[in-house]
């Protein structure tokens, strides 16, 4: 099949390498020149394990292609995909302008049948909103226009760090769609998954997604207020999370008490689903309480680090992780760099090193902070370490090294990646998140 992909973020260029991979042509559009003009050059800008060489596999084999040229991409396809962000207002609601504007260009460009697919994560009732669209624009200006056409919603549900992964061998794939000719396009298209597919209508399949990474945050804030608890009475959250996530109807995964979610997804869908739910009629109370807890843990990490050296002002603390979560770069709505403007607005000084995300940091915090080239650097000087990403580099590191180098041989473990009993017994100050004491 030939396809256009509009949007080249994190889901744009993963949905579209691995379609291409799949053996499709694939055509990724965005309106960024100079993002285009990087991706041409096979250079992604983003961290993703496996995408750059997949992208630059798939470019040397005339599967890919990269371009501005929203018209011409359109006209040669036989399916369009709208991967475009979606970023929060600040009442919560998802602001669609630029979907909508999309919609538009694809309108005045459709010039034969064409299944347009909504990628984006968008609130229920969007799909009638770009049928309403496109069906208004392409109703004038020639005969060619005036082709038939079919919305559909195909959700993602992509995880940075394993997207590629994630997209390859799915828990399963959801489409909404209007049409058996839009339903038998889009088996067709995923066929080579033999993943297991939920057809539905097109509401349905955008409820599915925002309900989804809501039901996901509940966990982790569940787990959360659970490692509060374990804390006042001296018990051990990760003792606990196993013992429930053992239970099959509960599941492992989404146990880990921290500091919370972030990134770009649940952040932002959280809070279109409660505004959606509001809009609806309905009064969300149980995802806003999700969300305050999550809040909540960044002001727990605060008080920890502050308890472990005393005082916070004029003390130089190191930092590990910076990015919301390992295996990427991403930190839109990291836990991390709330945290670290909360130390630095209380006068501490910070040296931080993560893997990925110190390029992207750098634009954000360009004073109070040392970005430092490794574990040691950013430990050395310092009044205590700070673990705020679970990078798998953090777990094997040296003690007895970090040891000599702290001014204080204190650990505030934001991501309980350390045995407590370890540490301690090689003389390190501890705290975790829900740990015995």
């Amino acid at each position: 099949m030939k396809i256009t992909i509009i949007g080249t973020g994190y889901v744009g260029l993963v949905t579209g390498a691995c379609f291409a991979d799949l053996g499709n042509i694939v055509y990724c559009v965005d309106s960024d020149r100079g993002k285009i003009d990087s991706l041409k050059k096979g250079k992604i800008t983003i961290y993703e394990p496996g995408l750059e060489e997949m992208v630059r596999q798939n470019m040397e084999e005339g599967r890919i292609y990269f371009s501005t040229n929203i018209k011409s991409s359109v006209k040669k396809s036989d399916m369009v995909f709208i991967c475009v962000g979606t970023p929060s207002r600040e009442g919560g609601e998802p602001d669609l302008l630029a979907l909508e504007n999309v919609s538009r260009e694809i309108a005045k460009n459709i010039n034969n049948y064409k299944l347009i697919v909504e990628k984006s994560t968008v609130p229920v009732e969007t799909g009638q909103w770009v049928k309403r669209t496109i069906s208004a624009f392409s109703a004038s200006g020639g005969k060619d226009r005036k082709a038939k056409f079919d919305i559909a919603c195909n959700p993602e549900f992509l995880r940075e760090g394993t997207a590629i992964k994630d997209f390859m061998h799915p828990d399963r794939v959801v489409i909404g769609v209007e049409s058996e000719r839009a339903k038998n396009i889009l088996l067709d298209l995923y066929k080579p998954l033999s993943a297991p597919i939920v057809v539905t209508d097109i509401k349905s399949a955008e409820i599915i997604k925002h309900a989804s990474n809501s039901f996901l945050a509940m966990k982790i804030s569940f787990i959360n207020a659970i490692s509060v608890i374990c804390e006042k009475v001296g018990a051990d959250i990760k003792e606990v999370a196993r013992g429930i996530g053992l239970d099959k109807r509960i599941g492992r995964e989404f146990l880990n008490a921290g500091l919370g979610f972030g990134g770009s997804c649940f952040p932002k869908d959280i809070a279109a689903f409660i505004h959606m739910a509001e809009k609806a009629g309905y009064r969300f109370d149980l995802l806003r309480e999700v969300r305050n807890i999550n809040e909540n843990q960044k002001d727990i990490i605060i008080e920890k680090i502050s308890k472990a050296i005393w005082n916070i002002p004029g003390k130089t603390i190191g930092v590990l992780g910076l990015s919301f979560k390992p295996d990427t770069d991403d930190i839109r709505n990291a836990p991390p760099m709330d945290i670290i403007k909360r130390l630095i607005e209380q006068g501490a000084k910070i040296k931080a090193y993560d893997p990925k995300a110190m390029k992207k940091a750098r634009k954000v915090f360009k004073k109070g902070i040392t970005y430092c080239k490794d574990i040691y650097s950013a430990a050395k000087g310092s009044d205590c370490l700070v673990v705020l990403t679970d990078w798998n580099e953090f777990k094997e590191i040296d003690f007895k090294r970090l040891k000599k180098l702290l001014k204080q041989p204190v650990i505030v473990d934001g991501r309980n990646i350390y045995d407590p009993y370890r540490v301690k017994k090689l003389g390190f100050t501890y705290t975790g998140i829900g740990r015995r004491a």
